[in-house]
């Protein structure tokens, strides 16, 4: 239990000096199965904070940027409380048109195929299924935002309840998983005592090994 204490101190702290205070990337823990089976509850991963530098920043012309594209998964301030952050993937970028058709996504007149989509609901929702469940009627993604969806397209608070994402709040993407841990959702939002004895006794046993230094692909 010492040894396995100590290692989780040490993957800790040395996160912190690498991260924390960084310019370039940040972690982030996954704490909720919005973005699964892509992202998994627990997942920690590395976030590149300069993936989307304005055109006119220093480091865009130093190093290669791009444009937040359809399919990227981004983590952003959550727009109804910026002190939240999000991390789910981009459905509609500015003068797309979205509805959504018994849960397949249809963007500018075409039914997307979604191999990374997941369907777990044994119910139908109308709103849920058919947004924006007005016949004849979808959304048009306007100018400075973004239709954003979690994967785990049955259990996700994404744009269809709370609307787009202003490009100001997407603060850059995930790139690589660097460590995965069993845990339930709300030892995630907030390390509390049973999280961090949880972590002394099942460092080993509870950490998803085939899980580390995995690419976050958008595929």
């Amino acid at each position: 239990m010492r040894f396995a204490r100590e290692a989780a101190d040490w993957a800790a702290q040395i996160t912190i000096l690498i991260f924390a205070t960084s310019t370039i990337a940040m972690p982030y823990v996954i704490p909720s199965g919005s973005m699964e089976s892509t992202l998994m509850v627990g997942d920690h991963v590395i976030v590149d904070k300069l993936a989307y530098a304005p055109r006119d920043s220093t480091f865009s012309k130093l190093l290669p940027y791009s444009e937040v594209n359809r399919g990227d998964i981004v983590v952003f301030r959550y727009p109804v409380d910026i002190r939240q952050t999000f991390v789910k993937r981009v459905i509609g970028i500015p003068g797309d048109r979205i509805h959504l058709e018994n849960g397949v996504v249809v963007r500018n007149g075409e039914r997307l195929n979604e191999p990374y989509a997941r369907h777990i609901a044994t119910t139908p929702d109308a709103y849920r299924d058919n947004f924006p469940n007005e016949a004849g009627r979808e959304v048009l993604v306007p100018a400075g935002k973004y239709f954003v969806m979690g994967d785990n397209r049955d259990n996700s608070s994404d744009s269809r309840y709370w609307g787009f994402v202003p490009r100001e709040n997407i603060t850059g993407k995930p790139v690589i998983v660097f460590w995965s841990y069993d845990a339930p959702e709300e030892d995630l939002t907030e390390y509390n005592a049973h999280h961090m004895i949880d972590l002394a006794e099942h460092f080993f046993t509870k950490t998803r090994w085939n899980r580390t230094f995995r690419l976050v692909r958008p595929e």
